[in-house]
């Protein structure tokens, strides 16, 4: 074989092997606002594990049957990443996992009331919660979060940039893995 034939075929594998890498393992998303600040902060890159509560198989949209292989439960106080659950906002979330199936939840105000004592929440629902602004787009928003929409679990930051500066002088030092 030509040595540029060789090159073509070992970059088109390791392209091939990077994207199913990502998408069945790990994937990066960008924290939008300081709803989980100072823990998560805008403009935080973060690694979400895809396998955390088993893969996901099927679609939310009734093509195929929703599934997970390896299932296991999310737990309260997880940050978790997940597709938004209305039409009216799209894109992922990252969210804390404030209540799990079964728990009562009530809102005062800005205050999140779990205590767990009666059902209020169906089976595969979770309250995801922002723990910053009062402004924040989470369950209080969006309402029960399906356990079809989520993503994964948030395992690790992997650098923080401000938005509002240059791509090259934005990167925050103490962000960084």
């Amino acid at each position: 074989m030509k040595a540029s034939v060789k090159f073509i075929l070992a970059l088109t594998v390791a392209a091939l092997l990077m994207l199913a890498f990502r998408a069945l393992a790990f994937t990066l998303y960008v924290v939008n606002g300081d709803g989980l600040a100072p823990e998560l902060q805008g403009g935080d890159r973060v690694l979400v594990n895809r396998w955390s509560y088993g893969l996901r198989t099927g679609s939310r949209d009734g093509l195929f049957r929703y599934g997970r292989i390896c299932r296991s439960d999310v737990e309260r106080g997880d940050i978790v990443a997940f597709d938004s659950p209305v039409d009216s906002v799209g894109g992922v979330f990252v969210c804390r996992c404030g209540a799990l199936p079964g728990d009562t939840i009530r809102v005062n105000g800005d205050l999140i009331l779990v205590p767990g004592l009666s059902t209020c929440a169906d089976e595969n629902y979770y309250w995801m919660e922002s723990i910053g602004s009062g402004n924040a787009i989470d369950s209080r928003f969006f309402g029960l979060v399906p356990e079809s929409s989520i993503i994964g679990r948030v395992c690790m930051v992997v650098y923080g940039h401000d938005d509002t500066k240059p791509f090259y002088t934005g990167y925050r030092k103490g962000r960084m893995m």
